[in-house]
């Protein structure tokens, strides 16, 4: 059954509308249409099929949320558009025309509601001499933002943004500045962007010494990096703001079913698909929380209705491919001779609080490897059955696959989505990740909150005698049960959500799943804001040693924050000694804070906040402002934070830092004590009330400052509030997932 949640976002974004925006058929009506759309294929393969049969298949499959394909199919299924595929790679090649053809090509993908991958490794470097005019090539990243600009010109589908997928060798000329390309987070919005990372790099890294950067045009080595400080670079810049990812180029190659087509460069926008040059891929998803059967009092995945909904999916997705409306003559035949589609799972995190496993534990890597062998080999079943029927992909290679045993239909079966709004619809958990929350508070109309909380969680409060509205709330507010002795040590043992989940745990988890998945898995390796660069590190390492083919991290709040000024890696000259980055080049330049001076002058200003009343003082003098002090007027609060908060804001405006950065940092801070008051309490927290006072000052002075918003503007304008209905945003798979409305937006 829908939720009404579900209900919401299928109304939004995927039910057809009439010219005035109102709904012109029920979520039911959109389950047939696709059904229908679908199974039509099988008249191509036999014109005595019974495709009513094949209809109330898939339509049962999808109505009692067990399966649903990726967002374009529903979309698009049974409409005049037709395109069915939500991944695409497009190739761009190292000419204007090839550049710009691309550009017009990713218009009409995401205008049909797909994303689209990009590898800019065959451009030549920015400087590079162009024979043709005389002059010098632009680089890589100079065309990443025409991409980008076109991206924001053309809503995808009507609904949204179009997303891309970004990728540059590690041994491009270019590498480091592609590294920092998204150090301002205002550029490149519409990318995800991650380095293909070689084996010969990753062994340049471990022995510690240089590694060569090839011209793409000439295919001549230009110059030498240090490895190690250019994979601190990248660890610097993730850690930073949660880009880029890696991709382990020469592995997903290693899994290359169709070597003989050529190299695979690049990945949809999430990065769980590679794909060839003009390659597309359908993808879908089984959720095993609707496989979940009571069995003496237990709950049990349903194994025998796990295995015929696999093989349906499978027939579903094949056909797919047969009625698919492609947007490009190139991508029809390339996807047609591969037939990969990417079978995948939801749900899993809500399956292990019914079966009582911790995702955090050695059980749960257990089931993960359990249940995803079991997709694997039963999708491969059903895709050599396909083949018996149908025959096999046209680039089918008898030695790759006979090997195994295998005579396939499709050259690939599964893949591991972040599933993002289908996942919503089916009122399960995203993909293979925890839940981000077990309550929360939803924004409604008239400023009023709703809460919600995890259906089968507040089952085991209320079973247990523990629900209450109160407990609820308060779990919304800490977004963890970790540490809440109220709640008894076996639940809060289970419960674990994306807060508890070490990033080392989070790792060995993609690492299970990828161990039985065709192509590549989506997955968030989660890190607490105090995560150290040196945290990141460690993931990226494993993530090599367990033989992923790529990983995302993203550090909480970290989009947020200041973003460091890194510059360029030392060019290393002479004989083969490696050079070490200089200080300057590899982080913040170091700069001493200037003398306090003997006179100053300012302003003090009283703020009410939830512990009282805070003295806020903001001296400057003829070089600007330079010292904040904070009193607060009555006991209580926490003085100690206030203090070290003002001495370090000193520091920073008498090292050279703008008032402006520091103002940014300090608004929309918050916290519980000041929040709770409301009424008259106009600032969100110490640090946004010293910020709001800095800004008064800076303006007085003429400083060009962002102007003061109030509160319920300021809401508005928070990335970390979904801009539709104001609920949290997660970040999953290099995307901002909303999972009250559906709103997405990657990049």
């Amino acid at each position: 059954m829908l939720s009404k949640n579900a209900v919401t976002v299928l109304e939004r974004r995927y039910l057809k509308k009439d010219a005035d925006g109102k709904p012109t058929e029920k979520p039911d009506d959109l389950f047939k249409r696709v059904a229908q759309a679908i199974a039509q294929a099988d008249k191509e393969y036999d014109l005595d099929a019974d495709v009513k049969q094949t209809q109330d298949i898939f339509y049962e499959m999808m109505s009692s949320l067990k399966f649903m394909p990726n967002s374009p199919t529903l979309m698009n299924a049974g409409r005049p558009l037709g395109q069915l595929s939500a991944c695409f790679v497009l190739p761009i090649a190292d000419s204007m025309e090839d550049i710009f053809d691309a550009v017009k090509n990713a218009a009409l993908i995401h205008k049909s509601g797909g994303g689209t991958g990009f590898s800019f490794s065959r451009l030549r470097g920015a400087g590079s001499s162009v024979n043709s005019t005389g002059g010098v090539a632009s680089g890589p990243v100079s065309f990443m933002k025409v991409f980008n600009s076109a991206t924001e010109a053309v809503k995808q589908g009507g609904t949204r943004r179009g997303a891309n997928m970004g990728i540059l060798r590690v041994d491009h000329p270019d590498i480091i500045d592609f590294i920092q390309c998204k150090k301002n987070t205002t550029e490149i919005t519409n990318f995800n962007i991650s380095v293909g990372i070689t084996e010969e790099f990753m062994k340049a890294v471990n022995e510690k010494r240089e590694y060569s950067l090839i011209d793409p045009h000439s295919k001549k080595e230009v110059k030498k990096l240090y490895a190690p400080e250019v994979f601190d670079l990248i660890v610097t810049m993730a850690w930073t703001n949660g880009e880029p990812g890696i991709v382990f180029l020469d592995r997903i190659n290693r899994d290359n079913p169709v070597p003989k087509l050529g190299e695979v460069e690049s990945t949809n926008p999430c990065g769980e698909q590679p794909l060839l040059p003009y390659e597309s891929c359908n993808l879908g998803s089984i959720n095993l929380d609707a496989l979940m059967v009571k069995k003496g009092g237990e709950y049990e995945l349903d194994y025998d209705e796990f295995r015929k909904t696999i093989k349906n999916a499978v027939h579903f997705l094949d056909n797919v491919i047969a009625v698919n409306n492609y947007p490009l003559q190139e991508i029809r035949d390339m996807t047609l001779s591969t037939r990969k589609i990417g079978l995948g799972l939801m749900g899993f995190a809500d399956i292990l609080y019914k079966l009582k496993i911790p995702y955090n534990s050695s059980e749960a890597i257990e089931l993960a490897e359990k249940v995803m062998k079991f997709l694997r080999d039963t999708a491969r079943e059903e895709s050599c059955e396909l083949a018996k029927q149908r025959g096999t992909f046209p680039t089918y290679d008898e030695s790759i696959f006979k090997s195994q045993g295998l005579v396939q239909r499709n050259a690939t079966v599964t893949t591991i989505a972040p599933t993002g709004t289908i996942s919503i619809i089916c009122g399960a958990s995203s993909g293979i990740e925890p839940i981000f929350g077990l309550s929360y508070i939803r924004n409604v109309m008239d400023n009023d909150e709703l809460l919600e909380t995890h259906p089968y969680f507040e089952q085991v409060m209320e079973e247990r005698g523990l629900y209450s509205k109160e407990l609820m709330s308060k779990i919304a507010k800490e977004g963890t049960i970790a540490h809440m002795e109220e709640i008894p040590q076996d639940i809060r043992d289970v419960f674990v959500t994306a807060h508890d989940i070490t990033p080392d745990s989070h790792v060995r988890m993609q690492a299970a799943f990828q161990k039985y998945t065709d192509n590549a898995v989506s997955k968030t390796v989660n890190f607490p804001r105090e995560a150290t660069k040196e945290d990141v590190r460690k993931v990226y390492e494993l993530a090599y040693d367990l033989g992923l083919k790529g990983v995302t991290i993203y550090r909480d709040g970290s989009r947020d924050a200041q973003v460091l000024n890194i510059g360029k890696v030392n060019k290393a000259e002479g004989d083969a000694k490696a050079q070490a980055v200089s200080k300057e080049t590899a982080g913040v330049v170091g700069v001493s804070p200037r003398q306090r001076p003997e006179v100053t002058q300012g302003i003090t200003q009283k703020v009410k906040i939830g512990c009282g009343n805070l003295y806020i003082t903001v001296n400057y003098d003829e070089n600007g402002i330079c010292e904040v002090f904070t009193n607060l007027g009555r006991a209580g609060g926490c003085p100690s934070q206030s203090e070290a908060t003002s001495r370090l804001i000193s520091t920073a405006l008498r090292s050279g830092m703008d008032v402006e950065s520091v103002v940014e940092q300090l608004r929309g801070i918050r916290c519980h004590s000041t929040l709770r008051k409301g009424g008259d309490v106009k600032v969100l927290s110490c640090p946004d009330a010293i910020g709001r006072v800095l800004q008064t000052v800076a303006q007085m002075q003429g400083e060009k400052v962002a102007p003061l918003v109030m509160q319920d503007e300021e809401a508005q304008h928070d990335d970390t509030k979904c801009p539709e209905c104001g609920k949290q945003l997660e970040f999953e798979g290099g995307c901002n997932i909303c999972r009250s409305c559906g709103y997405s937006k990657c990049g």
